[in-house]
């Protein structure tokens, strides 16, 4: 099942830090099988707010993002965005290709308390 790294990043300033981290980030998700799906892309709110920027890269499974994440390669890397990016990531399983939201619809009814 696939996953994904989201990021919802904020306030991106210019800054050759930044600069860096773009330019050596994909050489520490490709050993993971991890593959940008969306970066750098401009955005259509549709609903709320959403300032600033999105990022998804793609892994194979949950246990590779988490590889990913938790990576050495990656960790060494990641204050060159913390310290000058606000924002949120987080690291979600994706559905299997026969998913059915019909069934999570039932669980939610049966869930319910009677009426």
């Amino acid at each position: 099942m696939p996953a994904y790294a989201i990021a919802h990043l904020r306030d991106a300033a210019p800054h050759p830090d930044v600069a860096a981290y773009i330019e050596r980030v994909t050489a520490t998700f490709e050993p993971f099988g991890g593959r940008f799906l969306v970066h750098a892309m401009q955005h259509e709110v549709k609903e709320g707010s959403w300032p600033g920027h999105v990022v998804v890269i793609g892994f194979p499974d949950i246990h590779q993002a988490r590889a990913w994440w938790d990576s050495p390669a990656y960790r060494e890397i990641a204050p060159l965005r913390s310290r000058h990016i606000e924002g949120d990531i987080i690291l979600v399983p994706g559905v299997p290709e026969d998913y059915d939201p019909a069934t999570t619809a039932k669980a939610m009814r049966e869930a319910l308390p009677a009426q």
